[in-house]
């Protein structure tokens, strides 16, 4: 089974040797791991916006060729995932394919607001969710309604983005899911 590997990955300043550790990883468990790189592009001579979209196409035939997603919801510029894998989450959730998910961050979505002018307000006076859940609720709903599972730990500070432990327990959750 082919499993896309979404998350802020992609944006590390050596996204590749995160690719191949996960990609060990799901070997391990019987999968095939498949990075948003995979694809053969060539983005020389494009203009930014045409790089964008050789890149938005190649990720969504890797997406359509692959069995599922594990997602990295580690929480990035914000108290929330990348916007990206949420999308990707979306997409594969449209696809009924199973998602399985997981963060290198152990607090609750409520949890990590910081502009709060109350438990249940921000500063500027939006309520905050409080589904005891690590995102947003149609994200984690939407994990749990593929059959999927989120698992979520804080790790060290320093390795927030490259810690694979929390990757790994997921991985094992969707191999015992999925091949037992």
């Amino acid at each position: 089974m082919q499993v896309y590997l979404a998350g802020p990955d992609v944006f590390l300043p050596d996204p590749l040797k995160m690719a191949e550790a996960k990609k060990e990883i799901c070997q391990k468990y019987g999968f095939e791991g498949v990075f948003p790189f995979d694809g053969s592009l060539d983005l020389t001579n494009l203009k930014p916006r045409e790089a964008a979209m050789q890149i938005y196409k190649c990720n969504i035939k890797l997406m359509n060729h692959c069995d599922l997603i594990i997602a990295n919801m580690t929480p990035f510029r914000s108290p929330s995932l990348d916007a990206g894998t949420a999308f990707e989450i979306g997409y594969m959730t449209a696809l009924g394919k199973p998602i399985f998910g997981y963060s290198n961050d152990g607090q609750l979505y409520g949890e990590r607001i910081t502009n709060k002018a109350s438990e249940t307000l921000d500063d500027r006076g939006m309520l905050i969710e409080q589904f005891e859940m690590m995102d947003n609720l149609m994200l984690e709903g939407s994990i749990l309604q593929s059959g999927g599972s989120v698992v979520y730990e804080t790790v060290e500070p320093q390795n927030y983005y490259t810690e694979l432990r929390v990757f790994e327990k997921v991985v094992a959750i969707a191999a015992n899911q999925l091949f037992n």
